[in-house]
């Protein structure tokens, strides 16, 4: 995606290609530098054809309708801000979105209630003030598919700890952030 101005990003490649999502001004919500998604999206090139993916804080949608845009058979994006949630839901409905599911929730508490889903790759971009981690690792994990992908984009000061079974694979960093591509596979006992 690519910046067209202030308050809004371009979808780069897919069947999305060049459409405008707007990004609300709300506090918090950064959205993924245009470089760093270029970077990310070839990372994934092969990993997104026919998958069920979920972007833990969508804020703009701009991970999420990127992937979907370029073949993810099912995304869903959590959003816990009312105003940045409604503009997903329109910019779904303008784009004729199939296969994607935006819902206005708290992160943590509807990974809670959902651990029987199970996703083939994560988003993982949250307001870089947030301090969410250590509660965000234990909960997301049994959503994890063997083999799933995990994307991980923090403030360039912050450090990136992954837990036993997240093996990183890429690393990026830009001016702003720090961002790895990790892969999932789970502890074997004993």
């Amino acid at each position: 995606m690519q910046t067209t101005g202030q308050g809004h990003v371009r979808i780069i490649a897919g069947t999305l290609r060049g459409s405008k999502l707007p990004v609300a001004d709300r506090d918090g919500l950064r959205p993924t530098a245009d470089r760093t998604r270029e970077t990310l999206f070839n990372w994934l090139a092969m990993k997104l054809a026919g998958r069920k993916v979920l972007d833990v804080f969508a804020g703009s949608g701009a991970l999420g309708f990127e992937a979907a845009s370029r073949g993810a058979a099912e995304v869903v994006l959590l959003e816990r801000d009312a105003i940045a949630a409604a503009s997903l839901r329109t910019s779904q409905e303008r784009l004729k979105v199939d296969g994607m599911r935006i819902i206005q929730t708290d992160a943590l508490a509807w990974l809670a209630a959902n651990a029987e889903e199970r996703f083939d790759g994560v988003f993982l971009d949250p307001p870089f003030a947030s301090a969410l981690w250590p509660q965000l690792w234990p909960l997301l994990l049994p959503v994890l598919a063997d083999g799933a992908w995990v994307y991980v984009e923090t403030a360039t000061n912050s450090e990136i700890e992954l837990p036993p079974g997240l093996h990183p694979e890429k690393i990026g960093k830009s001016r702003h952030s720090k961002y790895l591509l990790a892969q999932w596979h789970k502890p074997s006992i004993g």
